[in-house]
């Protein structure tokens, strides 16, 4: 499997430093930006498989450059949104939602937690395109299991001969 290539952006540059030793221990290629206009021109250049993305950044606010990401990439690279400042539900809604990101934690980040998504996002993307069964297949093979085994309206048949309670 060739290496994967993450690009981080991060304004702060302990944090883009100790993200980057974490995710290089787990023998990816890390590509560094501490603005979102660097983030963004490299993710052009460089062509990561996932980003990670503070939403405080400088030039282009992480929330814009997490959208122009996942649009501009069609979703195919998956964004991971970290983040200081905007803690709770609503904001993590919002990362996942409209925003496209894949993936959103808040500092300090635990991370085998985050290693583990990540390893999980890049690992399902290599899958998806790998032997997906057509659905024609998926439908015959789901009615022939499925065969005698329930009634019209999807009521298990009853084994009991009699009357029903």
């Amino acid at each position: 499997m060739a290496e994967k290539k993450i690009l981080i952006v991060d304004y702060d540059a302990a944090s883009l430093e100790k993200l980057s030793k974490l995710l290089k221990s787990h023998k990816f290629h890390v590509i560094k930006a501490s603005d979102g206009q660097s983030g963004y021109d490299k993710f052009g250049a460089e062509q990561p498989d996932l980003v990670v993305i503070e939403a405080i950044l400088p030039k282009i606010h992480g929330f814009d450059l997490t959208k122009r990401i996942t649009q501009e990439s069609e979703g195919r690279v998956p964004v991971v949104m970290i983040t200081g400042l905007y803690k709770g539900p609503q904001f993590r809604r919002e990362a996942l939602g409209p925003l496209g990101a894949a993936e959103f934690f808040e500092k300090p980040v635990d991370p085998e937690t985050f290693v583990g998504a990540i390893k999980r996002l890049l690992h399902d993307e290599d899958e998806l395109d790998e032997a997906l069964p057509d659905s024609n297949a998926v439908i015959e093979a789901l009615s022939r299991r499925g065969l005698g085994q329930t009634s019209p309206r999807g009521e298990a048949k009853s084994a009991h001969k009699g009357k029903r309670p």
